[in-house]
């Protein structure tokens, strides 16, 4: 397709208006009204560990949102979320601030004054949470990836819909701030800057081994770790598969262990696929095929995959690879050249790649293809603030920059590569079904049964007419 020709399909087929991308589902209107911009939003923080205190700390920084309300399992942690919002607005000059402290999510689901949750569990209790936040009414900002299966992904899509609350994905990459490189790399691949999109190489990173076996420990007395195991089935406590006890801002091992979330293929792989879907207009879409090889973690504490490569072909021709060794980042190659972003120097966790020396986050093989983009092309929605854009969106009750539709299929790349790993071998999927053709050993790995009736999402959905 030449450059012109592909600027017109563009403008012709992406609903473009002043510039705006406008995507299925942007303009769904919730049943419960629009809020009086007069009225601050009233939100309860759910989890509140490393990216719970990160994410109740955005949502504090604006005026628009109230937090009201903290939940966690650990009570030492609750405790902490609980005294630094009091803290927060006694230093604006408020005096008997109430925030309340739960042990029980469903609580919080109760009050009909709260608008909004944001759910910061750990990824295994993504899906149950923001389900049934959805199904009481309840906005939702979800941290990424939206959920921990694809079975999941369907279920909350369906009751986000049904319900027609508005879900933001903690994909921060979609926003203006503080990553500057993702949002115009992406803007111009999807507007034909490169020509012809060949190929896209993402680097994730790379989790290594612990060195420590696997060691049962006795459960701190401050901690619910039955609850919090969910749906997962039972196993011994170990601090190291779970988060620190001394620490709100250590990285928790929960991320490195396969039962509560899948490895780098979901933590950084659901960023930069969600960019690369993005920016080659397939954020409804997803792979034809997917061809993967990995290793996973053997007699250590951590049980998630190391070394890694995955190749993944999409329809229009695009080859998508991931490998260990690549930099982290996306690597865009079409035609005229190539174009790379990434993080940078600015950091959002501790665990944030750092760029490496000398290089810039966002470069290309000519400076020339950076340059801005031309009037009358497709532009990303304005989304200066992650946090803000949601709760901006839930006064405008649009969707926001990351929606679930996107995020859902975003999620569904992630996890049918991690199926691909597992089984080794080539698999072709489905992305309108979302499934695999003709593998039931591929499909069975979709989803999970629940260690108990109180956990099974399936159940949930089936009681709210949804399944």
């Amino acid at each position: 397709m030449s450059h012109l020709t592909r600027r017109t399909f563009l403008k012709n087929t992406l609903l473009g208006g002043a510039g705006l991308v406008v995507l299925p589902g942007l303009l769904r209107t919730p049943a419960r009204g629009a809020l009086s911009p007069n009225r601050r939003i009233q939100i309860a923080q759910i989890g509140c560990g490393r990216m719970g205190t990160s994410d109740m700390e955005g949502i504090l920084a604006h005026p628009l949102a109230r937090v009201v309300a903290v939940c966690d399992l650990d009570a030492r942690r609750l405790g902490i979320a609980q005294a630094k919002v009091v803290k927060f607005y006694s230093q604006q000059g408020e005096t008997n601030v109430e925030v309340k402290a739960y042990h029980d999510y469903q609580e919080i689901f109760a009050r009909p004054d709260i608008d909004a949750v944001v759910v910061s569990t750990p990824d295994h209790w993504h899906a149950l949470v923001a389900v049934q936040a959805a199904l009481a009414g309840k906005h939702l900002y979800v941290q990424k990836p939206i959920t921990y299966g694809i079975h999941e992904s369907i279920a909350l899509r369906t009751a986000v819909r049904a319900k027609k609350v508005i879900l933001q994905t903690g994909s921060q990459q979609r926003s203006e701030k503080p990553f500057r490189a993702f949002r115009p790399a992406s803007e111009l691949v999807r507007n034909g800057r490169l020509g012809k999109l060949r190929a896209i190489r993402i680097g994730v990173g790379l989790d290594k081994p612990s060195g420590k076996k696997p060691a049962p420990m006795p459960v701190p007395v401050s901690f619910d770790y039955d609850r919090w195991l969910g749906p997962v089935a039972e196993q011994p406590y170990m601090e190291g598969r779970v988060h620190p006890q001394n620490s709100i801002g250590g990285r928790p091992g929960w991320i490195t262990t396969e039962d509560f979330g899948l490895g780098m293929i979901t933590n950084w792989g659901a960023h930069h696929l969600d960019i690369a879907q993005w920016a080659m207009g397939q954020e409804l879409g997803g792979p034809t095929t997917i061809n993967a090889q990995a290793n996973f973690m053997q007699e250590d504490q951590w049980t998630v995959h190391h070394n890694y490569h995955i190749e993944m072909m999409y329809a229009h021709g695009v080859q998508v690879i991931l490998d260990d060794k690549f930099e982290n980042g996306l690597h865009f190659e079409g035609d005229r050249g190539w174009i790379f972003c990434a993080r940078g120097a600015e950091k959002v966790t501790a665990s944030d790649p750092n760029v490496a020396a000398g290089r810039s986050p966002y470069r290309a093989s000519d400076e020339k293809l950076l340059a801005p983009l031309e009037p009358g092309e497709t532009r990303w929605m304005p989304s200066p603030n992650h946090y803000l854009n949601w709760l901006e969106s839930i006064v405008a009750h649009r969707d926001p920059i990351a929606p679930v539709d996107q995020s859902v299929k975003s999620v569904q790349t992630c996890c049918a590569a991690w199926i691909g790993m597992k089984l080794g071998r080539p698999l072709t999927w489905d992305a309108a079904a979302e499934s695999f053709t003709g593998d039931d050993a591929a499909n069975a790995l979709r989803g999970r049964p629940a260690r108990r009736p109180e956990f099974d999402l399936n159940l949930v959905m089936r009681n709210a007419g949804l399944a």
